[in-house]
Parts: structure tokens; C-alpha cells; sequence
């Protein structure tokens, strides 16, 4: 157990600046995630706080002792690699047995390392390849053994690395619920690191999006998921993407440009006549019904025709020509529209985000929704679905 701390953390190859003063307090026992693309920073700030590489500037607490200067021998922080790190004349036994004889987190006796191996090998599924080699496993099999390896062993603080990104989609989603229940059961603080929304919104209890060596924004999946800070976060967390359509107030209405769509204009963020702004709608939010359908209380209707219907196992990813703008909707496999069917679809107002108008490309903040500056976003998914009940 154990609680972590960067200050003001820098880190900067040559020119370029992988991570860029970044500050951030981890309690104990938080199973802590940093989301980002690639590029983003998110292994170097790992290697910040493991010591496997010399910061800039900051520093690096852990149980609220300075580490900046420790060698990663003794900061008992154990780190999982993305590229495996396996011995490789070593079979998985003993692979897993080295970090319980290295000394520094105790004296193991044979059955102590046998217990220890047992459990975890059982819950990451590898315990019938035990005598194996590395050579002799596939990716995901040493990709398990590798977070075998970190977890195998008593730490203040587990450091993942991408730790699930060669498995297949089905062992992931298992993955994801026994890493929670590992972190859960030990207390062991753990952060966390994925390009991966869904492993984000799984397994944090806080999630950090890390862009360009900066933190965009912290929070709870929930918050990040109902009220991101602007439409680089909005558009890291779900898939498929938030809907970004382009608007523009005329009066006391914000207007889809490209289809006249109408919303009510919130009084409380100061917007003017002609401003240009981005409306945000997250393709499981919405809802795609026959057209005509009446709009229940709270919700507008955008007319439209289906271009494509996609299936996605049960669900069915519609895309709807709204006028020349495009909406994506996620809807149910059983009740999803024929490509070329005439469609309303329906926006719930209070998860229709507004966001500040700015070139194709550029990233801008987020104001609020159509309700106002705070409000908005917050409603549970059930009172979207009493509202079409």
C-alpha cells in the first residue's frame, strides 16, 4: 500500500517534451488510469515514477518520502511492460518465482513462492504453461506472464503498462474484471495506463487524459464521461466518438448550421447573436424512431434518413443524414432502422452538450449543455428511458 505524489514532474528528450510539468496526488489503495493516444507521454510518466529514467524537474513522492533521487531498486514499485520484459531461458515458474527471491520484499520460502504463484497464475489463466519457455507462449500468453511478474509480488505501487493490449477482445473484457478484483483484494495503489477508453472507464476509480505531456482533465468516469472538460477528452471517452456538429445562435435558439435544427439557448453563459459553437451528442444517447414519432418532454427531434446501418454484434451503429450534417447513433439490433428509411432522431436535452466553436481540428472547451453553464449531462440513463417509456 502505498500513496503517490508528482510535483510539477518534467521530462524532456532533446527537444521534445514527453511529459510537461504534470502534478497529481494518488491516494492509497486508488486503482488509478492514464488514458491518452500514443505519443501522449503515458509510459514516461511510468518510468517518472519507477526511476527508470531521470526527470527535469519535479520531484516524486511515494508514501510521502522524496524519491526523485532513489534508485528504482528501493522504491518497491513494481512495473509491468507493454514489450513483456520475460527471461528468456527462464521457464513461467521461474519467471514468476524471481522477484520473490530477489530480496526486497521479504525471504519466501519454496512454498511461500508456491502459494503466491498459484494464485496468481490461476487468475490470469496461465497456470498450464507454468514450465513453459517464452518462446513456447503466444503474445498474450507472455503478456500475462509479464503482469504475472508484477503481481506475484508484495509492492507499495503497481505500474502498469498497456498491460492487456495483446489479448483478444474476449480474455480483455475477463482481464479487466480480475485486475479490479486483484487491486481491490491486495489494496495495492496502482496506476494504470491504456489508450483503451473502455479499460479506462472499467478499472479507475479516477481516470487522468493525458495529451501532449498534460493533463486535460481529472476525474471519476463519471464525471468524464457526463462533463468533459473540452471535445479532446469527449472524444477520447466512448466509441463510437461524441457527435460534434457545428451551430450557431440565432436569438435566443442555437441552430445546427447544417440542418436547422433548433435548441433552446441557455441564458447563463453569455452567448451572442452569430457565435459559433459545437453541439455534442454521444451516439448511445440518442434515439433513432420512425418518422413523425412525438417528442417526449425534454427531447427535439431531427429529421433525417438512415445513409448506413452497421451492425455491432446485438447493437446497430446507424448513421443518419441530418440535413448535410451526419449523426451516428448506437441503437438496438431488434428495432434499428433500414438504410434508406425516413428516421427522427431524438436528443435528450440534457445530455446535449455545447462546446465552444473553433476550426476543424482545433480542440475548444466546453461551456455546458443546452439546460446551462453547470447543469446538464448528469441525469441517470434511466430517466432517459422513462422519458421514451
Amino acid at each position: 500500500m502505498g500513496t503517490l505524489s508528482l510535483k510539477g514532474v518534467t521530462k524532456k528528450y532533446g527537444t521534445v517534451t514527453a511529459v510537461d510539468d504534470i502534478t497529481l496526488d494518488v491516494p492509497d489503495g486508488e486503482f488509478f488510469v492514464i488514458l491518452g493516444p500514443s505519443g501522449a507521454g503515458k509510459t514516461t510518466t511510468l518510468k517518472s515514477i519507477a526511476g527508470l529514467v531521470d526527470i527535469d524537474a519535479g520531484s516524486v513522492h511515494i508514501n510521502g518520502v522524496d524519491m526523485t533521487l532513489v534508485e528504482p531498486y528501493h522504491r518497491n514499485v513494481a512495473m509491468a511492460f507493454e514489450s513483456y520484459a520475460l527471461y528468456p531461458q527462464k521457464t513461467v515458474r521461474e519467471n514468476l518465482a524471481s522477484p520473490l527471491k530477489s530480496g526486497r520484499v521479504g525471504t519466501y520460502d519454496s512454498a511461500q513462492q508456491q502459494q503466491r504463484i498459484d494464485v496468481v497464475t490461476k487468475t490470469l489463466g496461465i497456470n498450464h504453461l507454468l514450465e513453459r519457455l517464452p518462446r513456447e507462449l503466444s503474445n498474450g500468453q507472455r503478456q500475462r506472464t509479464a503482469l504475472g511478474r508484477v503481481l506475484v509480488r508484495p509492492a507499495d505501487i503497481y505500474l502498469l503498462d498497456e498491460p492487456l493490449s495483446h489479448l483478444d477482445a474476449k480474455l480483455r473484457a475477463a482481464m479487466r474484471a480480475e485486475l479490479k478484483s486483484i487491486a481491490q483484494k491486495s489494496s495495492t495503489t496502482t496506476v494504470y495506463v491504456t489508450h483503451d477508453y473502455q479499460e479506462a472507464l472499467a478499472l479507475g476509480d479516477r481516470i487522468a487524459v493525458l495529451r501532449a505531456g498534460l493533463f486535460v482533465q481529472i476525474g471519476t468516469p463519471t464525471e468524464m464521461w457526463r462533463r468533459p472538460v473540452d471535445t479532446f477528452v469527449a472524444r477520447a471517452i466512448g466509441q463510437p466518438e461524441m457527435n460534434l456538429i457545428d451551430a450557431h445562435v440565432e436569438g435566443d435558439r442555437i441552430v445546427m448550421t447544417g440542418s436547422g435544427v433548433t435548441f433552446p439557448a441557455p441564458d447563463d453563459m453569455g452567448l451572442v447573436e452569430g457565435e459559433k459553437l459545437r453541439l455534442g451528442m454521444r451516439p448511445n444517447e440518442l434515439h433513432v424512431v420512425p418518422a413523425g414519432t412525438p417528442a417526449p418532454y425534454g427531447w427535439v427531434a431531427a429529421s433525417g434518413h438512415v445513409l448506413l446501418a452497421e451492425r455491432l454484434g446485438r447493437d446497430v451503429e446507424v448513421d443518419v443524414e441530418v440535413g448535410s450534417d451526419s449523426l451516428i447513433a448506437v441503437v438496438n439490433g431488434d428495432h434499428a432502422p433500414a438504410e434508406g428509411a425516413s428516421v427522427d432522431v431524438l436528443i435528450h436535452l440534457p445530455n446535449l452538450h455545447v462546446f465552444a466553436g473553433g476550426e476543424p481540428g482545433q480542440d475548444t472547451p466546453r461551456l455546458g449543455s443546452v439546460l446551462g453553464r453547470n447543469r446538464g449531462a448528469a441525469l441517470p440513463e434511466a430517466a432517459n428511458e422513462e422519458a421514451l417509456s
